[in-house]
């Protein structure tokens, strides 16, 4: 009964410092935004507006 329970809490401590691995190295990456192909046509027009 003893042996079930020291490898039960290992298993738990292997699988809570995964997750914190796993977590810390998500907000480690590096977000990044691709350019637009068209840079004339990335903002809306504004002149659209006063039609209406």
């Amino acid at each position: 009964m003893k042996a079930i329970i020291i490898i039960s809490i290992i298993i738990v401590l292997i699988i809570l410092a995964l997750s914190v691995f796993t977590i810390n190295k998500g907000y480690d990456y590096k977000h990044t935004i691709d350019p637009s192909p068209n840079p004339d046509k990335s903002e809306p027009d504004k002149s659209s507006d006063d039609k209406q």
